[in-house]
């Protein structure tokens, strides 16, 4: 072996270990996820015919392209019952994989654990091995799995590896991705904050190159994706690409890693100021999550931006009855527009769900890091620091979703009737599918308060919600399926009218899960 990669099979039993609950139920909630919408499909469009007539129109809807990619063969069962699934559960995919990476690797080196490793009888790689090694067997699996899945739910060999394949390539192409941002910084949030940034750049490359110039897509992991054209005439050397992608990217990791200490990146850290300001948790909390969220902010700012500037027009966009009709289903009842706001509304609230998602693992990291004992040393109690927690996973959708509101009604109102009349409509629009939010960031906030290693679970139950919520009422999954994803429960403004009572249902069970967090969190040890 290697000198480099001693110790790096014990390390990865280690990693396998530690993930024993995380990587099962990230895994089983994306495969069930890709199954039941099969099968759905299968039992909703049993026949040639309905089929065809379900596809009609959706590649020539630049607004659904530009989200889920094109269909690969508009005849196809597979195509239509998988192509919302394709893109969405990739980016799932690659997610999982730059978790695992980050959390072997970079997270090992924050919090000192690295360099007590290094001192043992372990070679300088094989951390970074480990942690690979685990991502591309998580991508690997669920590749394979998701192709099982899908057969065994009616659907063509073939074209169900292909499927699966292209979920294993996202995957493969997160994890060199991530190997490669850990070398430039010592923050982990820093490197995951380097990977969203690359993964969302192939994204958009990806919807560009879809609607415009076909080529543009070829330079984007996802465009290679949609390109495999599973469940059409499947491509298969367009596999060789993100695997290429994935070495290149962590022969340059390995390249850099022997360029930095252990600890350290590539990219030197900036000194704080000599005198410290901050006075309470809230403040250390907010300031931890300034960068984030100002991130965030203007991101979904702009976004609402776009979606309110493109509103008006959404009836030339959308030139099939099909496509309108599939647009109303997914968005509620109500006008096309109304219908086309609230499913970017419905969307948009489950990536809110992230930020709060992501502010209670930042919590996680500092308490498995040992920063939590030194601020509770103080006269800050449990009960404060939580709090503070909560403060970010709770208000912080809140403000974002204002942001796109604000955003939406600036372009949409100066087209219309006025930014006065669009804030009226459109800022409450945002606002209504916030207790589906806070539910979700209860659940995370009592995870974190039974264990603080269990928030990482978090992202499971997004994605879970995700895959339930969105698909599950476009293509007629059982009722019982899709309510388990509590984004299904509210009105859909503006295309619905406002319902007080799912409202304040959800709003109850966030606050009781918050509850349970807060004496969770009171009676178990720290760390």
């Amino acid at each position: 072996m290697n000198q480099s990669l001693v110790g790096a099979p014990r390390l990865l039993r280690l990693a396998l270990r530690r993930d024993r609950v995380l990587l099962p139920v990230w895994v089983a909630a994306l495969v069930l996820g890709s199954v039941s919408s099969v099968q759905a499909t299968v039992d909703l469009y049993p026949d040639a015919a309905s089929r065809a007539e379900a596809a009609a129109g959706i590649n020539d809807n630049p607004a659904v392209v530009a989200i889920y990619g094109p269909l690969a063969d508009v005849n196809s069962l597979g195509s239509l019952a998988t192509f919302k699934l394709l893109l969405l559960g990739g980016v799932f995919v690659a997610m999982l994989c730059s978790v695992l990476v980050r959390r072997h690797t970079r997270l090992e080196e924050e919090s000192g654990r690295a360099e007590l490793i290094a001192s043992t009888v372990v070679g300088r790689h094989a951390l970074l091995a480990a942690a690979v090694t685990e991502a591309v067997l998580a991508a690997v699996l669920t590749g394979l799995l998701t192709a099982l899945g899908n057969t065994a739910a009616g659907l063509d060999a073939p074209g169900s590896l292909a499927f699966g394949l292209a979920w294993t390539g996202l995957g493969l192409v997160g994890a060199g991705v991530t190997a490669l941002c850990c070398q430039l910084t010592a923050s982990t949030r820093t490197a995951g904050g380097l990977v969203a940034l690359v993964l969302g750049a192939g994204y958009v490359l990806r919807a560009v190159g879809d609607l415009s110039a076909g080529w543009i897509s070829w330079l984007s992991p996802f465009g290679w994706a949609t390109q495999l054209r599973a469940y059409g005439d499947e491509r298969w050397w367009v596999l060789a690409l993100p695997v290429l992608l994935a070495a290149a990217t962590l022969a340059g990791a390995v390249a850099l890693a022997d360029r930095r200490d252990v600890g350290a990146g590539l990219v030197p850290d900036r000194p704080g100021p000599a005198r410290g300001r901050l006075g309470s948790v809230t403040g250390l909390t907010l300031r931890l999550h300034r960068g984030s969220a100002l991130a965030w902010g203007l991101g979904i700012l702009v976004l609402g931006a776009v979606m309110g500037g493109i509103a008006p027009g959404v009836a030339d966009i959308a030139g099939s009855a099909e496509v309108q009709d599939m647009l109303r289903r997914t968005g509620g009842g109500g006008a096309l527009v109304d219908a086309f706001l609230a499913t970017e509304i419905s969307f948009l609230a489950v990536a809110v769900t992230a930020f709060a998602v992501a502010a209670v693992g930042r919590a996680s990291a500092e308490e498995t890091e040992g920063r939590t004992e030194s601020v509770l040393a103080t006269a800050t109690s449990r009960s404060a620091l939580l709090g503070a927690v909560g403060l970010v996973a709770l208000a912080g959708p809140v403000v974002l979703m204002l942001g796109f509101g604000l955003g939406a009604s600036l372009t949409y109102g100066a087209q219309q009737d006025g930014v006065g009349v669009a804030l009226g409509v459109l800022l409450p629009a945002a606002l209504a599918p916030l207790p589906a939010v806070w539910l979700v960031s209860g659940v995370a906030l009592l995870l974190f308060g039974v264990r603080a290693r269990w928030a990482t679970l978090g992202w499971a139950v997004l994605a879970g919600c995700l895959l339930l919520g969105q698909v599950g009422e476009l293509l007629g999954l059982p009722a019982w399926v899709v309510g388990l994803s509590p984004y299904g429960h509210l009105p859909r403004l503006p295309a619905e009218s406002f319902a007080i009572r799912p409202e304040l249902a959800l709003t109850a069970i966030a606050v009781a899960l918050l509850a349970l967090a807060a004496w969770r969190y009171r009676e178990r040890d720290v760390g």
